[in-house]
């Protein structure tokens, strides 16, 4: 990976300065406590990665920026995805199927990767795609004007995705944009020049949500929002567990638990390989006269050499 900052990082695309064309956030929700940023544009034209930061938000290639919801369930309960600018509506699909994209049985997406999708053409050669919708929801055609803010449709699962997110692309004349910095060739520690109207948070990695179970649920059941449970005196456990996103090697992952009258679990994990999502449960069998009746408190952090990149607390009760 390059940080070094005098080096440059390399430009995907030559363009002018944005001018008077912005973009608003492409998603109705808010970064940080509906939905994150899971992977930015990769800028390094060769087999390494590097975002606008000269961090490793992104992967090889990468082309847009996924803004990803926590959890199946909250892509069930209908998140719109809305116009970014003003423009005309070039181009729709709307008519495949929501399956994610891993196993023997998933579909053919050949040509198709996008999934269900909008392109809108916007003033000074710029365009915006919206990729990954759900099938049905799209609201608008070709050849409809839209305004910033227009609803277009709601995240989905189509296309080439392995969780609920929108990937959203920027072009200008074609060649791909990143919307955090139109700076060519610039230097890791030069001033940002963004297209966003009000930029959003990107933090190199966090956690997605945490919560307690009265065992250790299946990856699944977090993935899917459904791993929460509604612990008892005699439960058979009380597992805390944390979904990540961007964990790196090196990364340290903390659970602590703490009752009425003291520290229940204290856990502390090394993470050891990079993965863009990760899940992990640490907890105790309940003990032979159950658990005192109070409030309880689950804490997690997660550290990246002396930074605390993330740290939730999740409050629960026993009776």
């Amino acid at each position: 990976m390059i940080r070094p900052s005098a080096i440059a990082i390399l430009s995907l695309a030559a363009h002018p300065a944005a001018g008077d064309f912005s973009l608003r956030f492409p998603v109705d929700c808010t970064v940080g406590t509906n939905c994150y940023i899971q992977h930015l544009v990769d800028l390094d034209p060769g087999a390494t990665v590097q975002d606008f930061r000269c961090g490793d938000l992104s992967y090889d290639g990468h082309k847009g920026t996924d803004i990803a919801l926590p959890s199946l369930a909250a892509q069930a309960a209908g998140v719109a995805v809305i116009a970014a600018a003003a423009g005309t509506v070039i181009g729709v699909r709307n008519d495949m199927e929501d399956a994610l994209q891993f196993g023997p049985a998933a579909p053919d997406i050949v040509n198709r990767e996008c999934g269900n999708g909008v392109v809108i053409k916007h003033t000074q050669g710029y365009e915006t795609q919206y990729c990954h919708l759900a099938k049905g929801s799209v609201t608008v055609n070709s050849g409809q004007q839209v305004q910033a803010g227009t609803p277009l449709g709601q995240i989905g699962l189509s296309g080439k995705t392995q969780f609920p997110h929108l990937h959203f692309s920027v072009r200008h004349n074609g060649a791909v944009v990143d919307p955090f910095d139109t700076v060519d060739a610039r230097q890791c520690d030069d001033p940002l020049d963004p297209l966003w109207a009000r930029v959003p948070e990107t933090p190199a990695g966090g956690l997605i949500s945490i919560g307690m179970h009265d065992g250790v649920p299946h990856y699944q059941e977090v993935k899917a929002g459904t791993a929460d449970t509604v612990l008892t005196s005699s439960g058979p456990a009380m597992v805390g567990w944390a979904f990540v996103y961007m964990a790196r090697k090196g990364d340290i992952l903390t659970t602590q638990i703490t009752g009425p009258d003291r520290v229940y679990v204290s856990h502390s994990e090394l993470i050891k390989r990079d993965q863009a999502q990760l899940y992990r449960a640490s907890g105790r069998r309940t003990p032979a006269d159950g658990w005192p009746a109070g409030d309880y408190l689950l804490e997690v952090e997660l550290v990246r050499g002396d930074t605390v990149l993330d740290r939730e607390i999740h409050t629960f009760h026993i009776d």
